[in-house]
């Protein structure tokens, strides 16, 4: 005798594509709430299991899962985001959000280095650099998911308090908050060809170890932050300066090993660079420019940030 459970199982699901095709939607939230690829990965993969445990009645009955697939997503980023601050406290050294190469360069992370699954794949815009990212990292978690959820995927403060379990209201301020946060940490707009020219002379003049075109490129109170979370060789607190990165970067081009390689990348959808040794990428560098010098440098080294840069 079949049971009733299974014969749900072996019905079709009519609505399987459609539920499906929310996977990259939801993968480009999760990644902007969490900052990591792997977390935003995890935190999609519970949503789907939250609803393939579901009865076929009981999906049947959500009139939208689109949104219900959504609203789960932040209540489990929101509750990620909560342990992460914790987590991050054991952290060794600084924490950078991951880095994410440009579409042709982007691979699995999985084991193999397989091709990555096209719904994976993050859509890099001004709201995924580096230098965003980071703003956000300084917000309360409730900040951070009424801002991203209202300001960047356009929901409204209604569906975002359904999320974060707050009025309305106390979501429009915690947006509000997070907007000025933003406005006092970003830079003034540089064009996108004029910033690519600016790492390229830095570049070059890394590769020169001409200091003072190092420092002529580099704000005066730039600062450099490095993330190898104990798993890569770095230095483990921020430099301030322009002249005191300039002569760190100098001591770097002197300690480089011969066969390394820097090339020009594509680092969150804005101009960067990469090392590589024996075609694997070992380091990635992220630039935020402001008024034609170069503000502040993110050096990712941490391997396991490292896993979707292809070897070439």
């Amino acid at each position: 005798m079949t049971t009733r459970s299974e014969s749900e199982q072996d019905r079709p699901d009519p609505g399987l594509d459609a539920i499906m095709s929310e996977r990259r939607r939801l993968i480009n939230l999760a990644y902007r709430l969490l900052g990591s690829l792997a977390e935003a990965e995890d935190a999609v993969q519970e949503t789907y299991a939250r609803w393939y445990a579901m009865s076929r009645q009981q999906q049947d009955a959500i009139e939208s899962p689109g949104a219900w697939l959504t609203t789960v997503a932040g209540r489990v980023c929101l509750n990620l985001l909560g342990s992460a601050r914790v987590r991050r406290e054991t952290y060794v050294g600084e924490w950078i959000p991951e880095p994410l190469p440009e579409r042709t360069e982007w691979i699995s992370g999985r084991p193999g280095g397989a091709a990555a699954d096209p719904a994976d794949r993050v859509t890099l815009d001004e709201s995924v650099s580096l230098a965003f990212l980071v703003v956000l990292e300084s917000m309360t978690p409730a900040e951070r998911v009424a801002f991203v959820l209202h300001d960047v995927f356009c929901h409204t403060f209604a569906e975002v308090a359904e999320i974060v379990g707050r009025t309305p209201a106390a979501c429009r301020q915690l947006a509000s908050s997070a907007r000025r946060r933003i406005r006092a940490a970003q830079p003034p707009a540089t064009p996108a060809v004029q910033r690519a020219d600016i790492v390229r002379d830095f570049k070059q003049a890394w590769e020169a170890k001409d200091i003072d075109a190092l420092i002529g490129l580099l704000d005066p109170d730039a600062t450099a932050t490095a993330d190898g979370g104990g798993l890569a060789v770095t230095f483990l607190h921020p430099i301030e300066g322009g002249e005191q990165i300039a002569h760190a970067w100098i001591e770097l081009a002197r300690r480089r090993p011969a066969d390394m390689t820097l090339l020009e990348r594509t680092v969150n959808g804005q101009p960067g660079l990469v090392a590589q040794l024996d075609g694997v990428t070992v380091t990635v560098f992220a630039f935020e420019v402001a008024d034609d010098r170069i503000k502040h440098i993110w050096v990712v080294r941490n391997p396991e940030k490292l896993r979707r840069w292809t070897s070439g």
